[in-house]
């Protein structure tokens, strides 16, 4: 904390993203002949971008981030982390100072750790396909996989309300594989369940385990081998096969796995952008679509005043997924700027994600939904290391309280429904405060965060998000009234990031807003507009 109070007030907020940028775009300097085939099959071709997308994620989260401010929170402090070489030179370009002896030493430790995790996983496949070979595991057949879904993803239906997850929502796409009977989810402690005639159920991983002794011999004996060229390679420092030989094996599993018993489709969301797992290249090869889709809009920082374009969040542009699907034309030539490549690129309109069991309560006729973006704790926002101070306890609150001053002039109530519920240690104080007094007062409406925003939507006459929330989208697609509120003024009117959907600054422009909405609108369920 006292490290990014030093960033802010020498007005440098954005060093650590910038350094993180330049960790996204700056190559590891591994040409092709640097990896071995026998390693990273069918992914040898793309290894250095599958090497930094992976030491991104393993390394250039939040732990990055605490090990930077630490290093600015105290006079001459050194920057002390299992880095690589070329990621230190990096770091000392951009000003900062890096403890070199201990961070290579702590490097080497860290990638030893991984080639011992990568020689478990071996054993772990090899092991876990002589015990599935008994039972005679069934093929995949024609089936998609969904990976690293929760609870809240899974169809649900109460009172024949209609399911807005994401499962739901691939069965009604045309664009999914017309043959598919079955879906598999990383959701491993629920239910199986069916939507329509197609079986959803669980799957321990997106791979099934290994079938036949022949196999099974194949893929022990290529573990020994590559086991001993990571291992060898250490010695001469060449960390990189080491470093994915977990990755590796995982890969070797989709390799030695029939054709069959594989998946038609494999769906991964936007929370995990940055790494594509090193076994799609092999699933891909043998036929399967490796798909990307976003379930949320909100990807894009705030455009500055001067910039033609903002600096992409870290990641990014280190992505390579073949195949993206999103949400418009705006979200498509965002993927088109960052993306790797020439992916496939599909405009399907607003992606369903989250469902729940849960009612609504009962709303007023002249309900208008608003969706915020809840402030956390200082001790964890400022790990973030945000370059644009936005989403701050004071905008929120203001958000919050103009709204209803707004609504409630108008005789409207305002129905808050909230992303998620990030309990009391994580929620901030004075946000948690504004919650309680609003309460207390008339014209609002707390829905619980666990239902569906398409629910709250509509029953409701129009909606309100703070920038840029996927809501407001939802809110368009829905064809109810919808904007983006900037209670500051401080955000671009015609920011990419804001999709076409109209961004109203301060209390004036909002009563205006409103009068309009209310005008052009009957309470009898239809609509002059």
């Amino acid at each position: 904390m006292r490290g990014y109070r030093v960033l802010k007030r020498s007005g440098c907020l954005d060093k650590i993203a910038v350094v993180k940028q330049a960790l996204t775009e700056r190559s590891l300097g591994l040409a092709k002949q640097h990896f071995s085939s026998v390693v990273m099959g069918e992914g040898v071709a793309t290894g250095e971008i599958i090497a930094r997308q992976y030491l991104l994620v393993r390394l250039g989260g939040l732990n990055l981030n605490r090990a930077l401010l630490l290093s600015m929170g105290s006079e001459g402090g050194l920057v002390v982390f299992p880095l690589p070489r070329e990621w230190r030179e990096v770091l000392m370009q951009h000003g900062f100072k890096v403890a070199q002896f201990r961070s290579a030493l702590l490097w080497q430790f860290y990638v030893c750790a991984l080639f011992l995790y990568g020689v478990l996983e071996i054993c772990r496949i090899a092991y876990a396909g002589v015990v599935a070979s008994k039972d005679a595991s069934a093929k995949q057949g024609n089936c998609a996989y969904f990976a690293d879904l929760v609870p809240g993803n899974l169809p649900g239906v109460t009172d024949g309300l209609k399911s807005h997850d994401v499962i739901s929502w691939y069965l009604q796409w045309p664009g999914r594989k017309s043959d598919i009977d079955a879906v598999r989810h990383s959701v491993s402690n629920s239910s199986p369940t069916t939507v329509g005639i197609i079986d959803v159920a669980p799957q321990s991983g997106p791979l099934p385990a290994l079938a036949g002794s022949e196999s099974i011999v194949n893929f022990f004996v290529w573990g020994l081998v590559v086991s001993a060229i990571a291992a060898f390679d250490c010695l001469r420092g060449r960390w990189w096969h080491a470093f994915l030989l977990n990755q590796a094996a995982q890969s070797a599993q989709a390799r030695f796995l029939p054709v069959d018993y594989l998946a038609r489709d494999y769906l991964f969301h936007n929370s995990g952008w940055i790494y594509r797992p090193l076994w799609t290249y092999e699933a891909e090869k043998k036929g399967a679509r490796i798909i990307f889709y976003f379930y949320s809009t909100n990807c894009q920082p705030f455009m500055r005043p001067g910039c033609e374009m903002a600096r992409p969040y870290y990641g990014y542009q280190a992505m390579a997924w073949p195949y993206y699907l999103v949400w418009d034309e705006y979200q498509a030539d965002f993927v088109r700027s960052v993306a790797c490549g020439k992916p496939r690129i599909d405009i399907v309109g607003p992606i369903g994600f989250s469902t729940s069991v849960l009612k609504m309560p009962a709303l007023p006729a002249r309900a208008v939904a608003v969706f915020d973006v809840q402030p956390v704790r200082n001790s964890f926002y400022q790990t973030l290391a945000v370059d644009f101070d936005y989403y701050t306890p004071k905008t929120a609150n203001q958000f919050l309280t103009d709204i209803h001053e707004v609504l409630t002039e108008a005789d409207c109530c305002l129905a808050l429904k909230r992303k998620r519920d990030i309990g009391r240690q994580m929620i901030h104080r004075s946000y948690a405060h504004c919650l309680e007094k609003l309460d207390k007062l008339p014209n609002y409406i707390a829905i619980d965060p666990n239902v569906a925003a398409p629910v709250v939507i509509e029953d409701c006459v129009a909606v309100i998000s703070m920038p840029f929330t996927s809501t407001a989208l939802l809110g368009r697609g829905l064809e109810k009234p919808s904007i983006y509120y900037d209670p500051h003024g401080k955000l671009l009117k015609n920011d990419p990031a804001a999709h076409g959907v109209e961004v109203i600054s301060g209390k004036l422009e909002l009563r205006r807003w409103l009068a309009s909405v209310l005008a052009n609108h009957r309470f009898d369920g239809a609509s002059n507009a």
